[in-house]
């Protein structure tokens, strides 16, 4: 397959040849979460097929952005990592994700949910200024799976981890309805009395979450 070249001395354009393939961005997001199998990748990129998939990985090894690396036993497998040219692009991609998260509501129907995505979206919009010292922990439940994350904001700004922890409050709900509270789509009393939100702990802090992220750019 032809590789796209821009005949244009411009950062953009290198940029753009490297990543502007369609599946390429995706697989970067993947591995943002550390090394994956190639089936892992496969697995959730919906539609791609493997030779294509097979083709980006090498082009992405040749731009010195991926890397592949043996597991030793009883792994045994090989997988695919970022090098550090790969994890320097971690401040776009969270830019990217806090410019498309404007445009994820309302989600299509079909639409595949993974936890780290989720992860990703509320850590590019935290807030980086001084926000209310209100501690939340998230129980996100989807397909049986529960992912546990906590947000807590203060001067400092807003951090997203992975994990439970000391919070104020924890919410229990689906990826939509966390994504539609971050967002301001949804208000979060509102989602309480349709019972798409679960509040366990201090409720008076509950107003104060979707303060804690900002969707604008």
């Amino acid at each position: 397959m032809a590789h796209t070249r821009y005949p244009q001395l411009c950062a953009v354009a290198r940029a753009a040849e490297i990543l502007g393939e369609r599946w390429t961005l995706l697989i970067v997001r993947e591995l943002l979460s550390g090394p994956r199998r190639f089936t892992d990748v496969r697995e959730r990129l919906d539609g791609v097929s493997a030779s294509v998939l097979a083709e980006r990985l090498l082009r992405l090894e040749e731009s010195g952005i991926v890397t592949r690396r043996f597991l030793d036993p009883p792994a045994a497998s090989t997988v695919y990592e970022l090098t550090a040219a790969g994890r320097a692009l971690e401040p776009a991609m969270l830019a990217l994700v806090k410019w498309g998260t404007r445009f994820l509501l309302p989600a299509r129907p079909k639409d595949r949910v993974e936890g780290d995505w989720l992860r990703l979206a509320l850590a590019a919009c935290a807030r980086r200024e001084t926000t209310p010292a209100r501690s939340f922990v998230l129980r996100v439940r989807h397909d049986r799976k529960e992912l546990l994350l906590r947000v807590a904001g203060g001067p400092d700004g807003v951090t997203v981890t992975e994990g439970a922890g000391p919070a104020d409050t924890t919410l229990v709900a689906d990826p939509r309805t966390v994504l539609a509270l971050m967002t301001g789509v949804r208000e979060p009393r509102a989602a309480v009395r349709d019972g798409s939100l679960r509040v366990e702990g201090d409720d008076s802090a509950l107003d104060t979450f979707p303060a804690l992220f900002d969707v604008t750019v």
